[in-house]
């Protein structure tokens, strides 16, 4: 058996040598001709599963260590029998931890108050559920936005864009990139769009850079109508605008999902389905143990900090997002490399905090995020 491996999967090598020959090789770089008689490819977003990549080369099973599949023409494998699975879910405690970064950075730079704050989840799968829950944890007023849900769910959780866009003053986007049909998300945030947000508001955007149209939220950056803009993804990464790039709050290296565990859960899932797929026996392999950071304790003095200043204090010590945005601006041109080599990141229960002159109120808080708490 041959497997076709992108190089900068985590995790991933001296797994499957045992079963098959493998090749790595960067996702970007690979050929047709490389999957001349492989049997099977494990890849992440920057490989593009079409026809010109896969005819004729025998491939029967895809897996992407990402939760997107919008690089893996699904039609194509379901005509020629090429079974494919994406990693659903996998990196979304990772994107909760940036999405929480992010809020507390912008909140910090603009004077907010996020507490009483209402928030706008436009997409509410894995991601968006565990984003919701965190604002919640943070006293911010939640509204959803999931037209395929409301259609399957019903009507009352959720609430429409315009909705969205007349009632919040942050809006995070969190949706797949759907290119046509109903539910199309591509350039979402278009000009018309952007005509509707409001010089008070704050736009995330995690999910996919061509989500967000860059001209249109260039203009409206360059006409100070718009609070805060963050974005972890771009149109045409990875040479992204550099324009765009200078007008944002903060921008980051498409890492919003790159925590160690995010990881580690994206390349089991392709491995466990590998095995499935091919009766290997490996169904329930995970990597060994993950790197973890020097210091994983916090001791806290919660005297005079209001609830935002402890979560400020709590995520700042997991998660620096100000050194991915500085790494970034400082050399664009190596957005590759920076996603390659990514620091170490581990999520909330790595952690362990002693919180001193706490009351149960920040106690309960601090525990409903993740941390573990130290008597």
């Amino acid at each position: 058996m041959k497997i076709v491996v992108d190089s900068h999967i985590p995790f991933m090598k001296g797994v499957l040598e045992q079963f098959a020959q493998v090749i790595y090789l960067p996702g970007s770089v690979i050929s047709r001709k490389d999957l001349i008689g492989a049997d099977a490819l494990i890849v992440r977003t920057r490989t593009k599963c079409n026809p010109s990549l896969l005819e004729g080369t025998g491939v029967r099973f895809i897996a992407t260590a990402t939760i997107g599949y919008d690089h893996i023409d699904t039609q194509y494998c379901k005509e020629h029998n090429i079974f494919w699975t994406n990693a659903e879910g996998s990196n979304s405690s990772s994107v909760q931890q940036y999405i929480a970064a992010a809020l507390l950075h912008l909140a910090g730079k603009l004077k907010l108050e996020l507490k009483g704050k209402t928030v706008g989840i436009v997409g509410v799968g894995n991601v968006g559920k565990k984003v919701a829950s965190l604002c919640e944890t943070m006293g911010m007023r939640v509204l959803l936005n999931d037209p395929p849900r409301a259609r399957t769910e019903g009507q009352s959780a959720f609430v429409s864009l315009e909705s969205i866009l007349e009632h919040s003053d942050i809006i995070t986007l969190h949706v797949p990139l759907n290119e046509a049909g109903p539910d199309r998300t591509f350039h979402l945030v278009d000009e018309d769009f952007c005509l509707l947000l409001k010089p008070h508001q704050v736009l995330l955007n995690t999910s996919r850079g061509e989500v967000v149209d860059t001209l249109a939220i260039k203009n409206l950056l360059n006409n100070k109508k718009l609070a805060a803009c963050g974005l972890d993804v771009w149109e045409e990464e990875p040479g992204i605008d550099l324009d765009l790039l200078k007008l944002v709050d903060i921008g980051t290296p498409h890492v919003a999902g790159y925590s160690a565990d995010g990881k580690a859960n994206g390349t089991s899932m392709s491995i466990r389905a590998l095995s499935r797929f091919f009766h290997l026996g490996i169904d329930e392999w995970f990597p060994g143990d993950l790197p973890v950071p020097e210091v994983t304790t916090l001791h806290l003095d919660c005297w005079k900090l209001t609830h935002q200043q402890v979560f400020e204090n709590l995520i700042r010590f997991t998660y620096d997002i100000v050194a991915d945005d500085r790494r970034l601006r400082g050399s664009p041109q190596t957005f590759e490399l920076q996603r390659a080599d990514y620091p170490v990141r581990r999520e909330f229960p790595v952690y362990t905090v002693r919180l001193l002159n706490a009351d149960y109120a920040v106690t309960s808080l601090v525990r409903n995020i993740g941390f573990n708490l130290s008597p």
